[in-house]
């Protein structure tokens, strides 16, 4: 039996088979002031050998209340983290206590051709109950001739006790190799919390 591992679960496939996603660079924050997965150093591997990279965040804990968890993108192995972007996002939320219910286009949220961090989680608490996960699509990274699509979705607890679901979509406006990804809060540190880096090779039936 062969081991394959997708972003949730963990299978065992007839040998052969195969493994849709591989695991390239796990990574633990530790008050972490950002992790970053950079092409050729630590086993990362970013480059045309997959189409498809997939960053699974678990468990996303900050270090200072009300932060938001956010990525951005390099073309110069890290240098520097400044790829020009552009987004939408739409979310849920919900109260605890019923007071308040949304669903719909967060235009605070996106970027307009800016070298900014675009944020997945928001308002992340610093206090024991609130956390988020999700995951982050990079689409042909390694391509020199297509800007650099990707999607992203974050669940999450928030600070006032708000149950939220974000969802991101947009491009980074480059056409030369995107080489590290870099994730960090907009203020403070990453308290805890795992970034797991997956390649996708091709699709499972």
């Amino acid at each position: 039996m062969g081991t394959y591992t997708d972003i949730r679960y963990d299978y065992n496939l007839p040998a052969g088979f195969g493994g849709a996603l591989k695991l390239i660079k796990e990574q633990t924050a530790s008050s972490s002031a950002s992790i970053s997965f950079v092409d050729g150093t630590s086993d990362v591997v970013l480059d045309s050998t997959y189409r498809t990279y997939i960053f699974k965040f678990i468990n996303i804990h900050p270090a200072t209340n009300n932060a938001k968890f956010a990525f951005n993108l390099s073309i110069d192995g890290g240098s520097n983290y400044n790829v020009t972007k552009t987004t939408t996002m739409f979310r849920a939320s919900h109260d605890e206590d019923d007071s308040g219910t949304s669903f719909g286009y967060v235009a605070s949220q996106d970027l307009a051709q800016s070298t900014d961090f675009q944020n997945i989680l928001q308002a992340l608490g610093d206090n024991n109950d609130s956390s988020g996960s999700g995951e982050l699509f990079l689409f042909s990274p390694s391509s020199t001739t297509f800007v650099k699509h990707f999607i992203a979705r974050g669940g999450q607890m928030q600070e006032n006790g708000k149950a939220l679901d974000g969802y991101v979509a947009g491009y980074g406006n480059t056409t030369s190799a995107v080489d590290a990804v870099q994730f960090k809060m907009s203020s403070g540190n990453i308290d805890s919390g795992v970034i797991k880096m997956y390649g996708l090779s091709k699709s499972w039936a």
